[in-house]
């Protein structure tokens, strides 16, 4: 069974498009969160996720946020302004399908956070140190997790830090360690790559593959700024930052 892994679309609805037709056949679909927030397209999004084979997704800080469970004080003025724009646009259907969305999961050997294992909604897993004080935090073999919008494996070290990986484009990885691994960000990516990224695993191979694709950036930046939403949203698409 392939697997498509995505994380953090953020309303960039042309940067999910270009994941779905880069990653060709797929049987199920994973996503870690933040499908709003930053971009122009968040019905949009959000409708086109919900078409997607064995969907499973959970919440991300943005989207509790839209959805009112945390407060926008806990967000820079640019993000909660964001927010608030795409608050305006969002349908009842859309505003559904966020609420009902889990905090955590765990599907077999794998669990799902959006942030990290021990704070889900808003912890970056960034650092060795941080993420070695989450792998007592879940059972499962492996953790799943976005929000830092960076491709990323901590690796556990049962004498020490964890090894960190950055993978690149076409990496294929595979272990029988324990590990964090996070798919970067399909729709603001922020390792300076601005190709949106995206992770396919092969459960039969249980390979990892990580890919990125380009975009039409222009686009996106366009009709970011045509809503009114903070330019700097629009601005660091094509600079992945």
């Amino acid at each position: 069974m392939r697997t498509l892994i995505i994380s953090d679309i953020h309303a960039n609805l042309a940067a999910f498009e270009a994941v779905l037709s880069d990653a060709g056949s797929f049987d199920r679909v994973w996503c870690l969160g933040d499908v709003v927030g930053y971009g122009p397209d968040p019905n949009e999004c959000i409708t086109l996720l919900r078409q997607q084979p064995g969907l499973r997704c959970i919440m991300g800080n943005h989207d509790a946020a839209l959805m009112g469970f945390i407060d926008l004080n806990a967000f820079n003025d640019q993000a909660a302004r964001a927010v608030t724009i795409q608050s305006e646009l969002l349908s009842q259907e859309s505003r559904n399908f966020l609420e009902l969305l889990d905090i955590v999961y765990e599907e077999g050997e794998i669990s799902f956070a959006h942030g990290s294992p021990r704070d889900p909604i808003w912890e970056y897993v960034v650092s060795s140190r941080i993420a070695q004080e989450n792998f007592s935090a879940f059972r499962t073999q492996i953790c799943l997790v976005g929000h830092s919008h960076i491709p990323s494996i901590f690796i556990e070290n049962p004498h020490g830090r964890p090894t960190i990986l950055t993978p690149q484009n076409a990496d294929r990885w595979r272990s029988d360690q324990r590990f964090i691994l996070n798919p970067g960000s399909v729709g603001q990516p922020r390792d300076r790559n601005p190709k949106a990224a995206y992770v396919i695993w092969d459960d039969q191979e249980d390979t990892w593959l990580f890919k990125r694709v380009a975009y039409d950036i222009e686009s996106v930046q366009q009709r970011i700024l045509a809503l009114g939403i903070p330019s700097r949203h629009a601005s660091r698409l094509s600079q992945g930052i």
